[in-house]
């Protein structure tokens, strides 16, 4: 029997879920209903604010429009969730937004060009073309890290990842950019002569919470450009290389290639089954890849340019941003 059984309402879903978890506020309902009335309104009241706001979590519906370029999402602040958006291309118009059940709100403007964004110790942190933003719970924002802090410097900071012991960051630097295209905006081919002589000019670094920046992985000509970084479940760097479109993992210090070749790989991910995930920002897909086989198959395709996602496996799905089209999407991962 519930809460609205004993006190004649109608059925309430949300709180019906909240109770069947907390047996024990049953029988606390049931003392106060004897011992004390005034208390137990007090507890009915508190019981059904919980209820509201769990239902109010379920009303954020996807796809979302955020804005202009939106590039990273992340889960932060009382399980909202946060965005980095370039918007235009002027210094300091670049910000992240909030979706919360009541819409979405700009939460931290200045920044010039965001991309990858963390939750991590009660702190949002994103790149930002050269340097690392903190943002605190009030959407106060400085710069954590910036471009001579590095050791080798940085001309392009894009993705940014948990390190997978609360101890820091990883940073993808993409390196130099502006050789990889052909004179129609495309990625050269990898085995003409163009793209056999792109740079290897891409990092990742490791920083920690103090700001102490460190290389986790020098440049190689599997990695010209990297730009998706991750950490997989037995902990070992994961990178998506740009240019050409490996998955990478370094495993005992040496970088191996999943099976496969998504070029524009952007966000790169490991569920706790041991599949994979990988989004190509140039094609506008996200592959699922067999952690066994390493046979990979197609989640979504036909978006404008598929960005840096962010896994939910409790909800089992990818939130994800589509660039160019200035959406989130939700996408099913089962």
């Amino acid at each position: 029997m519930f809460l609205y059984d004993l006190l004649g309402l109608q059925r309430d879903i949300a709180l019906e879920k909240f109770l069947t978890f907390n047996i024990l506020n049953i029988y606390i309902i049931k003392v106060l209903m004897i011992k004390n009335p005034i208390y137990l309104s007090s507890l009915i009241l508190i019981i059904f604010s919980f209820a509201a706001c769990q239902d109010n979590a379920e009303t954020i519906s996807f796809p979302l429009d955020i804005g202009e370029r939106p590039e990273s999402i992340t889960k932060g602040f009382n399980e909202n969730y946060f965005v980095t958006v370039m918007n235009g291309k002027e210094d300091g118009d670049g910000e992240v937004v909030m979706i919360s059940e009541k819409g979405v709100r700009s939460f931290f403007k200045g920044a010039n060009e965001p991309k990858g964004i963390v939750f991590l110790k009660d702190h949002l942190y994103f790149s930002d073309v050269n340097r690392i933003w903190k943002v605190d719970k009030n959407g106060k924002g400085e710069v954590f890290v910036d471009q001579d802090d590095f050791p080798r410097g940085v001309l392009y900071l894009n993705d940014v990842s948990l390190d997978g012991r609360d101890k820091g960051i990883y940073v993808a630097n993409m390196g130099d950019t502006k050789n990889m295209r052909d004179g129609n905006g495309k990625l050269w081919s990898l085995d003409s002569e163009n793209g056999k002589e792109i740079p290897n000019t891409g990092h990742i670094y490791h920083i920690d919470l103090s700001g102490n920046i460190r290389l986790a992985q020098g440049p190689s000509s599997l990695m010209p450009h990297p730009n998706g970084v991750g950490i997989d479940n037995k902990g070992n760097l994961m990178i998506g290389a740009f240019f050409t479109g490996n998955f990478l993992v370094n495993r005992k210090g040496k970088l191996t290639p999943l099976k496969g070749t998504f070029r524009g790989a952007d966000a790169v991910e490991q569920d706790k089954d041991g599949f994979y995930y990988v989004s190509s920002w140039e094609q506008g897909k996200v592959w699922k890849i067999d952690g066994v086989t390493e046979q990979a198959s197609i989640l979504v395709e036909g978006l404008q340019s598929a960005a840096d996602f962010y896994l939910e496996e409790d909800k089992e799905r990818l939130l994800l941003p589509d660039m160019k089209a200035g959406k989130v999407f939700a996408v099913p991962i089962n």
